[in-house]
């Protein structure tokens, strides 16, 4: 019996390594071909590392072609659209969870209803909206969509079902108002299931190309997919470039997940602990 878990446990293992490997390659060849010269990722044989290691096409993404600008454009939304994210969703999540008031369960359970609807379907109605207020054109019409989502409401709501509700109890004993309980006894709780909101928050506004192609007309506050995707109709022969700004937008995400990977990690974990 030993042997056969020994020979399961080798094969799954072996699995998740081929996975593993097959998943990281096509990123260190992008990595690799982002440092080669012009037309060297397209030789033959295929290269594997650049003969000679530039950062030209970097320089051409940022002195030539602008994409510092969509970078930081892309940057101001994805951080201010995670930061709302945080606050809206967790205050929300809250008072689903631990809040009494008539039609509580009743209003959750349509706005979950509502996860069906296609996002593509109210992209119309949304821009009409926003339109009407003047916010066609501007980052914060980027972000409004970000700013609060179901998804995000029902992630933090079962994650605070598993707090206690003698600890709520204890700290309105103690004569805490409902934002001292939120902000001093929640959140610090919270952590892992708010750095697993952030990091889904972060690539979803950072990754995103439909929305602000939809909703933006000027070159100079276009977000970085946007701009990537201008770049490929100008330069889709120069693989090199469009691998540097590839590059681009895969770093962002990665450091951001490495520093949230505890947390993010404890948060997958309490959730499986709970089921």
């Amino acid at each position: 019996m030993n042997r056969r878990k020994l020979v399961a446990s080798s094969i799954l293992h072996l699995v998740l390594v081929a996975g593993a490997v097959a998943t990281v390659i096509p990123l260190l060849w992008m990595v690799s071909a982002s440092l080669m010269p012009a037309g060297e990722a397209t030789a033959f044989p295929p290269r594997v590392l650049p003969s000679r290691p530039t950062l030209s096409n970097y320089e051409a993404l940022f002195e030539r072609l602008n994409i510092g600008r969509a970078f930081l454009n892309s940057a101001i939304v994805a951080v201010i659209s995670t930061l709302c994210s945080l606050l809206f969703n967790s205050m929300a999540g809250y008072a689903f969870a631990k809040l009494r008031f008539r039609g509580r369960d009743r209003l959750f359970r349509f706005l979950v209803g509502s996860l069906a609807i296609p996002a593509q379907v109210a992209m119309l109605p949304l821009f009409l909206l926003l339109k009407s207020m003047g916010l066609v054109n501007t980052y914060l019409g980027v972000m409004i969509p970000l700013m609060a989502t179901i998804y995000g409401v029902f992630l933090v709501r079962q994650f605070m079902l598993s707090i206690p509700d003698e600890l709520i109890a204890a700290a309105r004993i103690d004569g805490a108002s409902e934002w001292q309980i939120y902000w001093r006894v929640i959140m610090p709780v919270a952590r892992p299931v708010l750095a697993t909101l952030a990091i889904f928050t972060f690539m979803s506004a950072w990754n995103d190309f439909m929305w602000p192609l939809v909703i933006l007309t000027s070159d100079e506050k276009y977000t970085l997919p946007v701009a990537i995707a201008n770049l490929v109709g100008e330069h889709a022969q120069d693989i090199e470039l469009m691998m540097a700004s590839s590059v681009l937008t895969v770093i962002p995400v990665l450091v951001l997940f490495f520093v949230l990977q505890k947390q993010y990690i404890a948060g997958l974990m309490s959730g499986s602990l709970k089921g």
